[in-house]
């Protein structure tokens, strides 16, 4: 499913949008988990920031 994903942002309309992926850590179990979000080229600094 991510090789379509990347592939469809690749044409096209989707050049000005990335897919981020960043780890956050949960407060009850302490584990880590990935959130994916495809943003706009110029929000990815401020995804990372949040």
């Amino acid at each position: 499913m991510a090789k379509k994903a990347v592939a469809s942002l690749q044409k096209g309309a989707g050049k000005g949008h990335a897919k981020v992926i960043k780890m956050v850590k949960s407060e009850k179990t302490g584990a880590y988990t990935f959130e994916e979000s495809i943003v706009p080229n110029e929000e990815v600094q401020n995804y990372f920031k949040k």
